[in-house]
């Protein structure tokens, strides 16, 4: 699996485009009937796939609402979180995006499953594409590791994962299944 989701803006809150209104937002395990038929709604992943079944997927949403505003999948392994797939809902996407700030909170909640599994924050992900390495590099200060498993591996350590939780204002629950 293949990380391609940009990172528009680091917000403590959703940013709505339309009034710069900034939104508290929490995340949750999202439940199996909240991921079938995703596709059908515009989004570009399978989230129901059976590949996904061993992981804890995350979902964003904005306080006092049920409505999906990004996904995240984490893999638990040995002192470190994967982050799997991450995406954005489709009315976050694009030139007329609802919202500003989905992916950074999609991290962060990888980063906080981190810390909280006692792992100092250490999250990996595979880049899709050089491009995107750039991207995370800048935007997360994410680093390239070097593996024979993947040719755009990437790590956030325990210091920027700090930083990048620091701006973040979610509420959540953690739940590991």
């Amino acid at each position: 699996m293949e990380i391609d989701i940009l990172i528009d803006k680091l917000t403590p809150c959703l940013e709505r485009v339309s009034t710069g209104e900034m939104l508290p937002t929490v995340f949750s395990l999202a439940k199996d009937k909240e991921l079938s038929g995703l596709q059908k709604k515009g989004w570009n992943f399978n989230w129901a796939d059976d590949e996904l079944k061993s992981m804890n997927i995350y979902k964003l949403t904005l306080k006092n609402d049920k409505v999906i505003q990004g996904l995240v999948a984490a893999q638990i392994g040995r002192g470190v979180v994967y982050a799997a797939l991450a995406e954005s809902a489709p009315h976050n996407l694009g030139k007329s995006k609802e919202y500003k700030g989905v992916g950074g909170h999609l991290f962060a909640i990888a980063i906080k499953l981190s810390f909280a599994l006692g792992f100092g924050g250490y999250v990996y992900m595979d880049a899709k594409n050089p491009e995107l390495v750039k991207h995370y590099t800048e935007n997360l200060k994410a680093e390239m590791v070097l593996t024979r498993y993947h040719a755009y591996r990437m790590a956030i350590t325990e210091e920027n994962a700090l930083e990048i939780i620091e701006k973040y204002t979610l509420e959540g629950d953690l739940d590991v299944e």
